[in-house]
């Protein structure tokens, strides 16, 4: 499961890119990196939960700011 969702969460972030100047575009870069979080917890990569999570608190904060 956490296969799959890696996947996904690398086609959102493939995605993103294009459209990031959009709410929708930060929304998809949030959901791609919160489902590669669970990749990288489950392989403890701290460094890359780190920066997953650094990603997501500044596209929220695009967001909202």
């Amino acid at each position: 499961m956490i296969g799959f969702a890696s996947w996904v969460g690398a086609l959102c972030m493939m995605l993103a890119p294009f459209i990031i100047d959009t709410t929708a575009g930060k929304m998809l870069a949030i959901v791609g990196l919160s489902m590669l979080t669970l990749q990288a917890i489950k392989g403890k990569l701290w460094n890359l939960v780190a920066l997953n999570l650094t990603g997501i608190i500044g596209y929220c904060y695009a967001i909202y700011f």
